[in-house]
C-alpha cells in the first residue's frame, strides 16, 4: 500500500506518478483527482504512456488516453491519432481483422458503438455462415483463434478501467457460483427478472455495472456466452 501525503497536495507530476504505481483500488480513488486537475496533466500524459507497455493489458493506459482525448483541445487530439493511428495499444489479430475501428471507440468512450464493433467483429471470426445469418452459433466459438479473442478482451480491459471484458464476465459467473441466473442482474443485463432493453435501458458508460459489457445476446440462451467464457485463450486470461 503506497503511503505519502495527501493526493490534494501531491504536484500534477507526483499525482500522475502516484496513479501509476498504485493498485488497482487505489487507482480508482485517484481518478477524479486526475480530473479536477487535467489541465495540469495534460503535458505529462503522453510522457506516462512512453513508460507503459503497450502488450499488456494495465488499465492505467487506457485511462489516461481517454482523460486525454476528452479534455484536449481538437488540434491536440488529432496530433495523438496521428502518433498512433492504429491506437495506443498493441493488439494483433490471426485472421487480419482491423481493429482499429474498436479501439478508437473505445478510447474515445463511445461505448454503445464499441459494443456493436465487437459483435460485427465475432461474426467475422466465426465465419461467412455468422455474417450472413447476423449473429453466431455456440458451435463457431472453438475453432476462433485464441489470439484474436484476446486481443477483444484485452481492448475492453484497458479501456474500461479493468471493469468490462469477457474475462471480467468469467471471473463474476465464478463468483456467482457458475449460476448465470445470479449473473445477469450483477451485471445489469436483467432487472427484477425482466431482460434489460437493448441499446436503450443499457449503460453506454463507466459508470455501468462491472461487466456490463460488452452485449452478447442471451434471447437463444446460454450456450453461446459459455462457449465464449470458456474457450481457452480467454480462460488463460481469467
Amino acid at each position: 500500500m503506497l503511503s505519502g501525503p495527501p493526493a490534494a497536495n501531491l504536484t500534477a507530476a507526483q499525482l500522475l506518478d502516484r496513479f501509476v504505481a498504485s493498485s488497482d483500488r487505489q487507482r480508482r480513488t485517484l481518478i477524479s483527482q486526475l480530473e479536477q486537475r487535467i489541465a495540469e496533466l495534460l503535458p505529462l500524459i503522453q510522457p506516462a504512456l512512453d513508460g507503459l507497455d503497450p502488450s499488456g493489458d494495465d488499465w492505467t493506459a487506457g485511462t489516461l488516453i481517454q482523460l486525454l482525448l476528452q479534455h484536449a483541445e481538437p488540434a491536440l487530439r488529432e496530433a495523438w491519432w496521428q502518433r498512433h493511428p492504429d491506437g495506443w495499444l498493441s493488439v494483433t489479430s490471426a485472421m487480419d481483422l482491423d481493429l482499429v475501428a474498436l479501439q478508437r471507440a473505445l478510447a474515445e468512450q463511445r461505448f454503445e458503438q464499441a459494443d456493436r464493433l465487437t459483435s460485427s467483429l465475432l461474426r467475422q471470426l466465426a465465419g461467412p455462415q455468422a455474417e450472413q445469418r447476423g449473429y453466431v452459433y455456440y458451435s463457431e466459438v472453438p475453432p476462433i483463434p485464441a489470439v484474436d479473442l484476446q486481443s477483444l478482451d484485452r481492448l475492453w480491459v484497458v479501456y474500461s478501467r479493468g471493469r468490462y471484458g469477457f474475462t471480467v464476465q468469467a471471473r463474476l459467473l465464478r463468483s456467482c457460483d457458475g449460476r448465470w441466473e445470479r449473473l445477469w442482474p450483477r451485471i445489469g443485463w436483467k432487472q427484477a427478472g425482466i431482460w434489460t432493453r437493448y441499446p436503450g435501458s443499457f449503460t453506454w458508460s463507466h459508470e455501468a455495472p462491472e461487466g456490463h459489457m460488452p452485449l452478447v445476446n442471451q434471447l437463444r440462451g446460454v450456450r453461446l456466452m459459455d462457449a465464449l467464457l470458456n474457450h481457452p485463450g480467454l480462460q488463460q486470461r481469467v
